[in-house]
């Protein structure tokens, strides 16, 4: 349990939580960590969106305020205190780990070819920066998100796609080919990749707007293209692929 002191304000009631958009359980979470409604409500705004979280954030020396270029470069609190700890500033930091690089020390050499350089220049895309918040407040892990982020993706229209787990390259090949993500899903979970998807119903000559209907309703695109040669239309592997829309995932 959370211990009051004297001097210290004691927590809101829990219906204040409730009236400011937490469910009880998520109140009590952030009370017990010590945080205030505001002081909630500012890291959710931020991007961090469980007590637990903004707790780690704020013990690796992170605030509301100063998080969120950490969070768009995929970092981790663990990522962000190894780099402050090698005395990297947080704009450097996020620069370089979103660069892929992993925390290394640097020298004095390094120091001084870079001292001009102007950190904070891959983050100048706001667009990107909103992206990266729709993915993370959706619960999609931070090193996935940037991914996408990377990839050019939108947050809203990644969610469904990382939810699952889907390499964001592939994912566009699946989406170019006219497949959802669950549909997308059910492919890899075959052993097939969207690659060979395509190439399969490419060498079997189907029409490559007709691909998702044919898969999805779950024919080869060696049988696809025999089945047109015996006349079957398209139209009756878009009803089988209207049926399966309503399995579970």
């Amino acid at each position: 349990m959370t211990t009051v002191y004297a001097d210290e304000p004691s927590p809101e009631p829990l219906h204040e939580w409730r009236q400011r958009g937490f469910t009880i359980a998520e109140a009590r979470q952030w009370i017990d960590d010590g945080f205030s409604i505001s002081d909630a409500e500012r890291w959710r705004t931020s991007g961090v969106y469980t007590a637990a979280d903004a707790r780690s954030w704020r013990t690796a020396g992170a605030t509301p305020y100063t998080v969120d270029l950490w969070l768009r470069a995929g970092m981790t609190p663990r990522d962000a205190v190894r780099w402050r700890e090698l005395g990297y500033s947080p704009e450097e930091a996020a620069d370089r780990h979103l660069a892929g690089e992993r925390p290394h020390p640097r020298n004095r050499l390094w120091r001084l070819l870079r001292r001009d350089e102007k950190p904070g220049g891959a983050f100048a895309d706001e667009k990107r920066s909103h992206s990266m918040r729709e993915l993370l407040r959706a619960g999609i892990p931070a090193g996935r998100a940037r991914a996408y982020v990377e990839a050019d993706w939108t947050g809203g229209h990644a969610v469904e796609w990382a939810k699952r787990g889907i390499e964001p390259g592939q994912a566009r090949v699946f989406e170019a080919l006219g497949l959802s993500a669950r549909e997308a899903e059910r492919v890899l979970t075959s052993g097939q990749d969207a690659i060979s998807l395509m190439a399969e119903f490419w060498r079997a000559e189907v029409p490559i707007d007709e691909v998702a209907a044919w898969r999805a309703a779950g024919f080869t695109g060696e049988e696809a293209a025999r089945m047109r040669a015996e006349g079957t239309d398209v139209e009756q592997a878009m009803v089988l692929r209207a049926l399966t829309e309503g399995d579970e995932p």
